[in-house]
């Protein structure tokens, strides 16, 4: 009588993880969480090895969620699947940042478009241009991406900018782009183009609100610093 194949060891060890997650999600330590999400994707392979090398690399949970992909392609293991599934999983998280904008009433302050823009594009390798759109009472009827660059830039032209806003028949626009990397301080290109939108949304009745620059954590407002 042939006899029956022993199941893989990290099927039970994985059934074990599942049942202390319901059980108490607190105690699992951060490298079984990251292996139960590596589970999803690598159904057929014991994650924990991969889970383990991922926090060695990148220090924390938030350092391996929010990693750049071409750093990530470098570790063994970590294959097409994984990397479509971090993608769907920054695309949840970024809708979740944006939809307390979408259902406020009135846009009041940059740190609430900030923290939006920093969900959807701050841990992004290259450069991207957004804009918010608003109407007469700075309500949110727009939040569209204008342009996808390069690492350091993002070709934007102030007809694309017009037209945009033209689209959605808004009264006001506030600027967004982010900056791979740490410093959210604009460049002089940044200063200058900021100047020729403002002027060309002016001849259109369009007003600029502000001009904010975004990486992971930090954000510069033209606005609140007086350049708008």
């Amino acid at each position: 009588m042939l006899s029956k194949k022993e199941p893989p060891h990290y099927l039970g060890h994985r059934r074990r993880l599942k049942d202390r997650l319901l059980d108490d999600p607190r105690a699992l330590a951060k490298y079984e969480v990251l292996e139960l999400v590596l589970g999803y994707v690598n159904v057929r392979r014991d994650n924990k090895p991969l889970a383990k090398e991922l926090l060695a690399r990148f220090g924390s949970l938030r350092g391996v969620l929010t990693a750049r992909f071409e750093e990530l392609r470098g570790v063994p293991g970590f294959g097409a699947g994984a990397e479509e599934f971090l993608t769907l999983w920054r695309e949840v998280w970024a809708r979740f940042h944006e939809q307390p904008m979408r259902d406020r009433a009135v846009l009041g302050s940059p740190d609430v478009v900030a923290e939006m823009a920093r969900a959807r594009i701050g841990v992004k390798e290259h450069e991207e241009f957004w804009m918010a759109l608003v109407d007469t009472k700075n309500r949110l009827v727009g939040w569209e991406r204008v342009s996808k660059g390069t690492v350091d830039q993002a070709a934007v032209y102030p007809r694309e900018v017009i037209a945009m806003a033209l689209r959605y028949n808004a009264s006001g626009v506030i600027l967004v782009h982010n900056h791979p990397g740490a410093d959210p301080k604009p460049s002089a290109e940044d200063m200058a183009f900021t100047r020729r939108i403002v002027a060309a949304a002016r001849e259109m009745d369009i007003r600029v609100l502000d001009h904010l620059v975004v990486t992971e954590n930090r954000f510069f407002s033209f606005q609140a610093e007086g350049m708008i």
